[in-house]
C-alpha cells in the first residue's frame, strides 16, 4: 500500500497486488459509500515481477505525484520444508517476501527523494517468525524470509540516517492474524487452514491497521523500530 502522509489532509491510498483484485475493488467501493475521507485505488500488480512493480510506481508518479508512505504488506508462505521442499516454492517466497519488499522500498525512497519529502515512512509488515523459529517444518523457509525482513528494515534505518533524511523505517511483527494466509499455506487442506484460526482468538486486520496508525502518528523525533504483537492466547 502506498500513499501520502496522513497528516497532509486528503490522502490517496494505492493497493498493489495481482491476487484478489475483485475483493479490493469491493473494498474501495465500500470505503467510498461509507464516506471515509481520501481515496482507495486498487492496482493490479504481480509483486513477484519487477517490471510490474516499476510500472505501478510509474503510474503512481503520473497520476498522484509520488509516494510519501509505503507499507510493504504482501507476504506468503508455501509448505516447503528445508529437507524436502520444492525450489519453486522457496523462490516464490523469496520473490514476494524479500525481493518485492526491497524493490518497493527502493522505489518509494526514490519517489520521496526526488520530491524532497523528508518526513516519509516505510513500514514493513514482518512476522513473529522473523524473530524466532517455531518447530513447524512447513514454515522454516518462510521464517528465513522474515528474518531477512528484520535485517532489511534495520539496514534501511541505518542507510536513511547516513543519507541525513528524516524518513523513518519500521517493522510491525504480528503473530497469528486472521487472514487468508493459512489458506495459502495449506491450500490442499482447507479444513486445516480454517482450524488455524479457530484454536485461539486471533489478531484481526483492524489490529494491524491500528498498529500502522500508531506508527504513523508518532512525533517526528520518535523512531519506532519494531512492534511485536501476538494474540494474548498464542503460545509461541
Amino acid at each position: 500500500m502506498l500513499g501520502p502522509h496522513p497528516t497532509r489532509g486528503q490522502e490517496t491510498v494505492v493497493m498493489g497486488r495481482a491476487r484478489c483484485a475483485a475483493q479490493r475493488q469491493k473494498l474501495a467501493a465500500e470505503c467510498q459509500s461509507a464516506g471515509y475521507p481520501g481515496t482507495l485505488i486498487p492496482y493490479k500488480c504481480d509483486l513477484s515481477n519487477e517490471e510490474e512493480i516499476l510500472s505501478m510506481f510509474s503510474a503512481i508518479k503520473t497520476l498522484h505525484q509520488g509516494v510519501d508512505v509505503c507499507i510493504n504488506n504482501a507476504g506468503l508462505a508455501r509448505p516447503e520444508p528445508l529437507l524436502s521442499g520444492k525450489t519453486e516454492g522457496w523462490r516464490t517466497m523469496i520473490d514476494v517476501n524479500v525481493m518485492a519488499v526491497s524493490i518497493c522500498t527502493r522505489e518509494a525512497y526514490q519517489s520521496m527523494k526526488e520530491r524532497n519529502i523528508d518526513d516519509g515512512h516505510i513500514i514493513n509488515i514482518n512476522s513473529m517468525n522473523g524473530h524466532s523459529v517455531v518447530p513447524q517444518s512447513v514454515v522454516h523457509f518462510y521464517s528465513a524470509t522474515k528474518y531477512a525482513v528484520t535485517a532489511l528494515t534495520e539496514g534501511l534505518r541505518q542507510e536513511l540516517r547516513e543519507a541525513k533524511t528524516h524518513i523513518r523505517a519500521t517493522c510491525i511483527s504480528p503473530g497469528l492474524v486472521e487472514t487468508g494466509f493459512a489458506f495459502k499455506l495449506h491450500d490442499n487442506d482447507p479444513e486445516r487452514a480454517a482450524a488455524t484460526y479457530e484454536s485461539i482468538r486471533c489478531l484481526k486486520a483492524e489490529d494491524m491497521a491500528n498498529a500502522v496508525i500508531y506508527v504513523l502518528s508518532a512525533p517526528p523525533h520518535v523512531q519506532i523500530g519494531d512492534i511485536q504483537m501476538r494474540p494474548t492466547e498464542q503460545i509461541s
